[in-house]
């Protein structure tokens, strides 16, 4: 028993028996196995340490033996080399009762070394045997492989199942408070909605012209007709009130009627420009569709059909799109537009830049393009600027067949500036403001179409322009 359980063999027989009992253990609870191993891990490392400790407290300890054993042997030598030099020099005096004596001390002294040399040779073998056998524990300590950590399986997660509540009891339902300035708010824009309408649907809708002059000669070219609304005046609108576009039509627009205003605008727009036929003018009207009614059916076909018949408007009367329109044509508007080319002339307007396509625009048949004065003179900072300058732009236009129009001039200054941009055609209240059509213009019926002549009719030769001296002659 001693050979298994002794001094170095004990550890190694416990950690067996130790590993032996934690197996079946691990198998059953693993928590518990894993906590034991690492327990055990624990107490053999520091078994381990303290026996570590240990040797190396009894390999200094040896190590000062040693160092006493030096000193010893190093006295030993000068001592035996002291007596071997008094044997020389006893042997060449010769034998005497002196010499005797000295050499029975020194017999003495010798056998004391000899003594000593063996007690000395037995307690270096029995160092040299502890430092082999502890050299031999420390390398065996070594050679150990730590033992692997075991991972305790993953514990399922508990799952608390947590009681549902009861929902609070609903609370009473209570009306809510009526605001009351909402509701006078409302009331007032139903009121005026609705005045607007009665105006719009009755006669309240009126035609205003304002001209387009040539710069610098400020010569009336043409007119834009603008659609104002006069109000009876109920609620918060004075009687008679003539409104705007901007302060009427976002009105038309929620209730479906702008393409409505339009019909009515263009058939307007064709008295007037017949009107300014009779009288010999070549000025042509242009007025400003609104966006919705090009995706009215059929409403560019009866654009058609308002000029079809009467070829004395081809040219007179012009139809202005903003730039955003032109932009996003579909197939069947630009195709629509395209058969409208001979006989109503297009303006684009509203535009948001500068950057426009003189090609593109001359291929749609676009004649004139209308820009605000002060995105020319003084375009603001989000203002997208075109490639060209704005007098390569006015030029580029201008190749084009184009007329660049100077809209909303209201600073006489701004005119030498337009002028010095070489642009061809402005409009503002600084040349005119925008009057009232006569209601007995609006009111003229169509000319009658003149009878055919007959075969046997001869046409009357119109009148000779004589010359002067032949006045003269025939008054002499």
């Amino acid at each position: 028993m001693a050979r298994i359980v002794g001094r170095r063999g004990g550890p190694w027989v416990l950690g067996l028996l130790g590993l032996g009992a934690l197996a079946p253990l691990s198998v059953y609870a693993p928590l518990s196995g894993a906590f034991a191993l690492a327990t055990a891990g624990g107490a053999g490392a520091l078994l381990a340490h303290r026996r570590a400790k240990a040797l190396s407290a009894r390999c200094e300890k040896l190590s000062g033996e040693v160092d006493v054993l030096s000193q010893r042997l190093l006295r030993l030598e000068s001592v035996t080399r002291l007596i071997a030099e008094q044997q020389v020099r006893a042997n060449g005096a010769g034998p005497d009762a002196k010499a005797g004596a000295d050499t029975a001390a020194l017999a003495a002294g010798v056998e004391e070394v000899t003594a000593e040399i063996g007690l000395l040779s037995g307690i270096v073998r029995e160092l040299a045997a502890v430092v082999a056998a502890q050299d031999g524990e420390i390398a065996g300590l070594k050679l150990v492989p730590v033992p692997p950590a075991i991972k305790p399986p993953p514990v399922a997660p508990e799952i608390v199942v947590v009681p549902r509540q009861a929902p609070p009891p609903a609370a009473p339902w209570t009306p809510r408070p009526l605001d009351v300035a909402a509701r006078e708010a409302a009331s007032r824009e139903a009121v005026r909605d609705g005045a607007i309408l009665a105006a719009f649907d009755g006669i309240g809708l009126e035609v205003h012209l304002q001209p387009v002059v040539s710069l610098p000669q400020r010569k009336v070219v043409s007119y834009e007709a603008v659609a104002r609304l006069r109000v009876a005046g109920p609620g918060d609108l004075p009687s008679g009130d003539l409104l705007a576009p901007d302060a009427f039509l976002s009105i038309l627009e929620r209730h479906g009627r702008t393409t409505d205003l339009d019909r009515r605008m263009l058939q307007r727009t064709a008295t007037v420009a017949r009107h300014l036929a009779g009288r010999g003018s070549r000025a042509a009207v242009a007025y400003g569709l609104s966006p919705l009614s090009l995706f009215e059916p059929g409403f560019l076909r009866s654009l058609g059909r308002l000029v079809a018949d009467e070829p004395e408007l081809a040219g007179r009367l012009v139809v202005a799109l903003p730039q955003t329109s032109w932009r996003s044509l579909d197939a069947e508007q630009a195709g629509a537009l395209a058969d409208l080319r001979d006989a109503i002339g297009f303006t684009l307007d509203r535009p948001v830049d500068l950057r426009f396509d003189p090609s593109a625009l001359a291929d749609r048949g676009v004649g004139q393009v209308k820009v605000p004065a002060d995105m020319l003179l003084r375009p603001g900072t989000h203002q997208i600027m075109p490639d060209l300058a704005i007098e390569d732009l006015v030029a580029a236009l201008g190749r084009a067949g184009i007329q660049l129009v100077a809209d909303r001039v209201e600073r006489e200054t701004d005119v030498p500036d337009l002028i010095d941009l070489n642009v061809p055609r402005a409009q503002g209240t600084v040349f005119a403001p925008a009057r009232a059509v006569r209601a007995e213009v609006l009111a003229a019926p169509p000319p009658a179409p003149e009878p055919a002549q007959s075969a046997g009719d001869e046409p009357e030769p119109p009148p000779q322009r004589r010359p002067f001296r032949d006045f003269l002659r025939r008054a002499g």
